[in-house]
Order: C-alpha cells, then structure tokens, then sequence
C-alpha cells in the first residue's frame, strides 16, 4: 500500500475509528507519559493512565511531561490534565493504583490495545498475560542506558511477552531506568515508537511489529530487526495454555517482599558512624554524580573498579556501599558476599534513601 493509499485511507475511515479507540497506557514515566501524549495528539478517543508512583525531581530530565511543580503529586493526575490540556476532547481516565492479580484483568478488558510503558518485570509479565487472556494486542517497550526494544506481543497470532522472555532474570541484576542511567531523548523516540505501532495495529495499516523485535543502539544510531515467533509450548499463548488467570508475578520473579539481610538502612548507618564504629562508607556511583551529591566521610570507589581494591576493603570491620537508589550496590554486595566476602553490605535507598531519613539538605537528582 502506498503512502498515498494510506493517508486515504486514514482521512475516509481512520480518523473517526481512532476517535473511537480506548488505549490503556500503563506506567507513567519516560515511555508511558510519552505514548500517551502523542496518543492524545492523534486523537484517540479515550486513553487511560496507570500508575500509582508520584513525581520525583529524578523523573524530570527524562519524563518531560512533568514540571518541578509538580514533584509529589500523583502522575496519573498530572499527566491526566497535560493531555486534557492539550486535546480536551479526549476522554482521559487517571487510575491511581498498582495492577495486580485482583485488577489487571478488568482494567485490561476495558480497553482495545495495552501500551506498556513498565520498567519492571512483575508489571510486563502480568500485563503480557492478561493481554493474551483478554485477547488484547500488547504494545511492549524497554529502554537501558543507549538501548531501547519495542514490539506488538499478543496480536494477529503472533508471540507473547513469555515466548520472548520465558523466565524473568534473577531479581535485582537489571537496575531501573533511574539507577542504570537513560538520558531524555530514548525513552523519548522508544515512547513515540510505541505510540505509532499501537495506532497501526489498532487501524490494521502498515507492517506493525508482530513477530519482530526491534531493537536500537542509538549510541550508534544503529536499528535492527528479531524475527520472534510464538512458541508452541507457551504457558501463556501456546497450543495448550495453562495460565488461565493472572498470578502473583513477584513470587513469580523471584523477588522477595522482606528486605534482604545484606542491606542496611541509612539511619542504621549514621548511627555506626556516631558511635564509632569502624565502618567504612564506599560511594560506587560514577564521578558525575558524586560531583551533584556526597555522604561526608565517604570514599568513592567506581563499581568498575571496585575489584582492584578489595584487599583494601577486607582491613574494616564493615564496608558499606552506596549508589544512587540502592539496586546497583546491592548487586555488588550480593556477588561480594558470595565470593566470601562476609563484611560488605549495601546502604537501602541509596543516596536518596539518605536524603528521605538522615540529611534532607542533600541533593536529590
């Protein structure tokens, strides 16, 4: 079909199909709060917003929908009236809460098409799932550091969610978008990306990504294409699915509701260090982000150069490691421990968590 048939047929039928349309867009942040306004701006008919978190001064270099006004308030709220304000004829719903095994099948039955805009395994699984159970076409993004993926799971016959990723990875060895750096400009074209598939399958026009990956290393400006394919033996879509209704996807990720033995928290931290206690604090963020903020006292290590001192590290009692949230140094101080080393811990929260209860002068990025 040509450009000009498709305009066509946009401008005869599309247009007033897609006034009709309930998008749901799930998680709010860099991708999410993105697809979502250009969703508005096409003129999609109703659109609603999922997301329980509120906005952090960290969400504002990359989730331009947000200003430094509204930190604290609740996105789905916030963004609620961005889009309002941008279309009001567009039916906007706000859903101020977490899905879960009790909501995700009727908030998903609800709409056509789901656009995940997640950062988290439990959350993509869940939504996956109930895509496939309500026969709903499921617009999945990803972004990491230069990296982003973006395809349409669950439609047309095509692979869900597990055929791609059968089993989640261990818990806490992929850090959030916060923790493992993405600069503005990804989730930016990872968000439009979403938002122009969601719009091509729903009007069926085009060569949506049913059955291809794509993945871009826009560091390099590099875009590629995965054939993936629905896998016949899937739980979920496969010839003989056995996922019939939606389960509780952290116990399913493996991750633990308890806080982990190797973390510590930080009013725990000041209060070895005001009682002398020998316990070194180790800063394994980059050098960028130590210049914004600092625990005085604090040595700083790069996690990528953390190795080459560990014989320094074994002459304290305790060594404790921080980052910016928590996720990267608990990871370091996972792998430590099981390489023997008994006396490394992980500061819970990060510099940030140190911000929230011990030192609210610190910056917060």
């Amino acid at each position: 079909m040509s450009a000009r048939s498709i305009f066509s047929l946009l401008d005869r039928v599309g247009w007033t199909k897609l006034r009709h349309a309930r998008f749901l867009v799930a998680g709010l942040g860099g991708l999410g709060s993105q697809a979502a306004y250009y969703l508005a701006a096409a003129g999609v008919g109703k659109i609603g917003l999922v997301d329980f978190d509120v906005v952090h001064p960290s969400n504002l270099q990359r989730q331009i929908y947000y200003r430094a006004g509204d930190v604290g308030r609740l996105k789905a709220e916030v963004l609620a009236g961005r889009l309002a304000e941008l279309n009001p004829e567009v039916d906007v719903e706000p859903y101020n809460v977490k899905l879960s095994r009790d909501n995700g099948l009727e908030a998903v039955g609800r709409y056509d098409l789901v656009v995940d805009g997640t950062d988290n395994y439990p959350a993509r699984y869940l939504l996956s799932d109930a895509c496939v159970i309500m026969n709903r076409p499921y617009v999945f993004g990803s972004i990491y550091k230069f990296f982003g993926q973006v395809s349409v799971l669950s439609s047309q016959g095509g692979p869900c969610y597990r055929c791609l990723y059968p089993k989640p990875p261990p818990p806490g060895t992929v850090p959030s978008c916060a923790d493992g750096g993405v600069l503005g400009p990804l989730p930016g074209v990872v968000g439009c990306i979403q938002a122009w598939e969601a719009v091509k399958v729903f009007l069926g026009f085009g060569r949506p990504l049913i059955g291809r990956l794509l993945v871009m290393d826009l560091a390099a400006m590099d875009f590629a294409e995965i054939p993936i394919s629905r896998n016949p033996e899937c739980p979920a879509c496969g010839e003989n699915p056995t996922i019939q209704e939606l389960q509780d996807y952290d116990i399913f990720c493996g991750i633990n509701p308890t806080p982990s033995e190797k973390e510590i928290s930080p009013l725990e931290v000041k209060n070895m260090i005001a009682h002398g206690e020998d316990v070194l604090l180790v800063d394994v963020r980059d050098a960028v982000e130590r210049e914004i903020c600092r625990i005085e006292g604090s040595i700083h290590i790069p996690v990528d150069r953390i190795w080459e001192m560990l014989d320094a590290l074994l002459e304290h009692e305790k060594v404790v490691l921080y980052c910016h949230r928590g996720v990267i140094s608990r990871m370091v101080s996972e792998i430590l421990r099981e390489m023997g080393y008994g006396n490394i811990w992980s500061m819970k929260g990060g510099i940030e968590g140190w911000a929230e209860t011990v030192d609210p002068s610190t910056p917060v990025y």
